[in-house]
């Protein structure tokens, strides 16, 4: 077993671990199942990690909340699980690595790969969903009740291999390793929690955004994860490799590993269309547009010489929340600001901050957010989503944060509440468009 390290991750510790020989770099995003040295205990994950090792570097890690990462009180937002595993990309020297990402981690690595293209070289998908739970448009999950239902009847059992390794059956011994490593991976309150949370995660409206060569698999018999979900995936990620194994392991170490494994490695070496430079300067990115409520008048009846003034302290304001919220101030032409941000979550947070802060000064603002496709060139940054985010704000009152339902979904577990506004024409944007109004950012 390789050494455990700890880095800090926003003031969190991220545990993980670092082995192989290859060349290129590997990040084993895990599942809800993730205790670090415990797994090592298994002969068969020790096995598939040794294959993977002599093939690359791989780069393991605990979840924030899991295994012997920092327990929380809460459950850890999608932007906070992408800052683990910066931290751990940067703490292992990782300029660039493939993404393996395993059920519950792949809404995850998904959003990673979309905002943070530069540090992904390809996207590996197995047994994953691009919505945790069940929804009229999304039948191939379960609810969450029936989630929180199988916690309370297997987590930390024997019982719960059944589901997981099903073919492990005449291996007692396996089931009650799966049941061990689930209690040291987090208690079930923790991970009933963490379901909560999930279930309001949705990166559908993502996909399209992935950028980098992506193979998705999946165990046509799987009976946590339903294969019809590895199939959406393939069908709105960009050029995506669809792999569909017989089977019905969820746990990768069980079943047609080796052949998981080999996939895996042929993908890595893989000539793909998609690596190409045309995407080089496009990322995910969440927009703000501010806009201060009856400027016109107030510039009128203060003067040019306070309105300037007044001006002055209000992009003073603005700056230093940007700084602490991790924004990039893109253009503050005429009485507004507009800023990219790397998480929803965050640029939900700053926009309420600025907002509280300059009704100190006498200035009411509208604000509106979207999430979506950015193309940088220098100090410009352009692209149907700042479009979208300035429609949005259009439909903000005095004080009212309104985001698009795309920056909504993907900021469970933030803790930020939401009204639904209704759908909406975007002027100038096609289709019709939900929106909501951020209450308690």
């Amino acid at each position: 077993m390789p050494q455990t390290r700890y880095v800090d991750a926003q003031g969190v510790s991220v545990a993980y671990q670092v082995f192989g020989d290859g060349a290129r770099d590997l990040v084993i995003v895990p599942g809800v199942l993730s205790h670090l040295e415990t797994s090592w205990e298994w002969p068969r994950f020790v096995r598939m990690l040794r294959q993977l090792g002599s093939a690359f570097r791989v780069i393991l890690f605990d979840k924030r909340g899991q295994g012997m990462s920092d327990s929380l009180e809460g459950a850890p937002t999608l932007e906070q699980r992408m800052d683990d595993v910066r931290a751990v990309m940067e703490a292992a020297g990782s300029r660039k690595a493939m993404l393996l990402a395993m059920s519950e981690g792949g809404a995850m690595a998904a959003l990673f790969t979309a905002t943070y293209p530069a540090l992904v070289e390809r996207l590996v998908l197995f047994a994953t969903m691009a919505r945790f739970t069940w929804a009229p448009d999304y039948p191939f999950s379960p609810t969450l009740e029936q989630h929180l239902k199988a916690v309370d009847r297997t987590w930390g059992t024997a019982q719960a291999g059944l589901g997981f390794a099903p073919s492990l059956s005449h291996e007692p011994q396996t089931y009650d390793l799966f049941a061990r490593i689930a209690r040291r991976t987090a208690s079930p309150s923790a991970i009933k929690r963490l379901m909560i949370a999930n279930d309001q995660i949705d990166v559908r409206a993502v996909l399209p955004q992935i950028r980098r060569p992506t193979l998705i698999i999946q165990r046509r018999g799987d009976r946590i994860v339903h294969c019809a979900n590895g199939r959406y995936l393939a069908d709105h990620i960009p050029e995506a490799t669809y792999l569909e194994l017989p089977g019905a392991d969820h746990a990768l170490p069980s079943g047609d590993t080796d052949e998981v494994v080999a996939a895996v490695c042929r993908f890595a070496g893989a000539d793909t269309a998609s690596e190409s430079r045309e995407h080089a300067d496009r990322w995910l990115a969440t927009v703000l547009f501010t806009d201060i409520v009856g400027s016109t008048a107030m510039a009128e009846r203060m003067g040019d010489r306070d309105w300037g003034a007044l001006l002055q302290q209000f992009h003073a304001v603005g700056q230093r929340h940007l700084e602490r919220y991790r924004g990039e101030l893109v253009d503050t032409a005429g009485d507004g600001m507009f800023a990219v941000f790397d998480g929803p979550a965050r640029a939900i947070q700053c926009a309420s901050a600025i907002t509280r802060e300059v009704r100190g000064l006498g200035i009411d603002l509208r604000v509106g957010l979207h999430t979506g496709e950015v193309e940088s060139a220098g100090d410009k940054v352009s692209g149907v989503a700042v479009h979208i985010g300035a429609r949005v704000m259009a439909h903000a009152g005095s004080g009212e944060i309104i985001v698009s339902g795309t920056t909504k979904d993907l900021v469970a577990g933030s803790g930020l509440d939401f009204t639904d506004r209704g759908i909406h024409a975007l002027k100038g944007v096609a289709g019709e468009w939900r929106l909501f109004q951020a209450l308690n950012a």
